[in-house]
Order: C-alpha cells, then sequence, then structure tokens
C-alpha cells in the first residue's frame, strides 16, 4: 500500500472513511478483494506472492492497513512478508503495541493502521511508537503518520473538501480523487533515497507507470450502526479499469455479501 487518506469522526453519518490505493510492481501476483475461505471473516485483496495482504476488514468492522516505510538502506532481503501484518491485526487475537515492539524487527520498515471508529491506531516500526488517531483528517504514506508530503496534503484537502460539502459520500468522487495522477514539482519533492526520476513518479497520488504504480483503489466506508462498505477498482500498467466490485460487512447481523 502506497497512501491511505483517513477521515475519522468527521462525517455525521460516516464516523469512519478510508481512501487507499496499493502501489506494487504490476507483474506481482494478486488476487482482487474476496472473503478468505481459510479465514472467512476476512475481506481483503490477497498478495499471491507471499500470501498477505495489503489492506483489509473483518466481520466485526476492524480494519487493518499497510503502508512501506521508503528507507532502502535499512531493507533486508531475509525479512517475513509485512503483508502478514494485517493478518496478524485482523485475527482472533488481534495485535497491540507490545507484540509489534518484540516482532518489528522481523519486517522491512512499515506502518500499520489498525482498529476501528472507536480506536484507530497505526504503529511506525522505525520509532517503535504507536500513535491513536484524533478526530479528524490524517494520511499515511510511506514515511510517517501525517507527514506534509504534497500528495498527502493534495488528497487530504480534496476529500475533506468533498465530504464537508455532501451530506453522503460519493464513491465515484472520491475514486476521482484517488487518481489524481498530478506530480509535485521538484522543488516540493521529498528525499526518500530513490532517484529524482522515481520521487517524480511516486509524487503523485495516483502513480501510472506499466513496470510499477497503483494496482487499486479502495474506498471503505463505515455508517454509524457499524455496517462496512467496500469499494474496490482495480487498475493495469496502462491505468486502464481492470474491474469493480462492491462488498457490505455488517456485523450486527452476521452477514456479508458482495
Amino acid at each position: 500500500m502506497c497512501i491511505l487518506f483517513v477521515a475519522l469522526q468527521t462525517h455525521p453519518l460516516f464516523p469512519l472513511i478510508i481512501c487507499a490505493n496499493r502501489d506494487e510492481f504490476h507483474h506481482r501476483p494478486t488476487e482482487a478483494a474476496h472473503f478468505w475461505s481459510q479465514q472467512a471473516s476476512l475481506l481483503a485483496g490477497k498478495d499471491l506472492e507471499a500470501g498477505g495482504t495489503w489492506l483489509g476488514v473483518n466481520q466485526q468492522g476492524q480494519i487493518a492497513g499497510l503502508t512501506n516505510i521508503r528507507a532502502p538502506e535499512l531493507n533486508q532481503n531475509d525479512m517475513k512478508s509485512r503483508g502478514d501484518l494485517v493478518l496478524k491485526a485482523l485475527g482472533s487475537e488481534g495485535i497491540d503495541q507490545n507484540w509489534l515492539t518484540l516482532h518489528h524487527r522481523f519486517y522491512n520498515p512499515f506502518n500499520l493502521l489498525f482498529g476501528d471508529e472507536n480506536l484507530l491506531q497505526c504503529f511506525d516500526s522505525r520509532s517503535q511508537k504507536t500513535t491513536q488517531l484524533s478526530q479528524g483528517f490524517h494520511a499515511i504514506s510511506n514515511g510517517a503518520l501525517d507527514d506534509i508530503w504534497p500528495k498527502m496534503a493534495r488528497g487530504t484537502q480534496a476529500i475533506e473538501q468533498h465530504l464537508s460539502s455532501n451530506l453522503s459520500p460519493d464513491i465515484d468522487a472520491l475514486l476521482a480523487i484517488m487518481t489524481d495522477n498530478t506530480q509535485a514539482p521538484d522543488s516540493e519533492l521529498p528525499t526518500t533515497g530513490v532517484s529524482l526520476e522515481w520521487e517524480r513518479h511516486l509524487s503523485s497520488i495516483y502513480i501510472k507507470h506499466q513496470e510499477y504504480g497503483t494496482r487499486s483503489t479502495s474506498i471503505i466506508l463505515k455508517d454509524k450502526q457499524g455496517k462496512v462498505h467496500f469499494t474496490e477498482v482495480r487498475y493495469d500498467g496502462k491505468g486502464r479499469n481492470l474491474g469493480r466490485d462492491e462488498f457490505v460487512i455488517d456485523p450486527n447481523s452476521l452477514e456479508s455479501h458482495a
């Protein structure tokens, strides 16, 4: 996952809204979002190379999402897959600060968002710190929570404007925000250890590149009754739409359907 935007307790009908883009190599095998047969309470896409996921929701309405921290100098080849962390967070035992403090060293650098509208937290593996998100708008990309990168500021502002002017969020409007491929000017680019060319590519909310770019957008709306509405749209390396799926999880009735 490359970027997560969070609106927490800001909308009168939807206390938790998450808009997320997953950026990955286009050749990496992936399964679209679905209810997992081996973990029936889990709705998520699946990384078919390592077996984990980047974003998911469970039957209890808990949400977890992962972004890699862009720190090439800290990456090692023999680490566990970070996608396992989302599965752990959404499993029956859950995840907490103590577990993350003990086990983060087995993974390359990451941010892990986990919880629900009542308690939503983000763990940064570099600082080994868990932050409880406050009411308001937040962005998580490949640095620290709420860093002021151009695309983080751009997306947060656009989502805030949309939600403040609409009684009910418009999924298509949020998808349009998440497919904004505007690149930041060189003077505003962060320095994250990659080449200037790739800093430019990676500076947009939506990354369009034949080798590595935005593979999918997910929009999660959780309403006041606890019902989760999950939308996923997938793209290829040319930016073409490969499909769209809609899901609903209702923890109150223990029903879920596509």
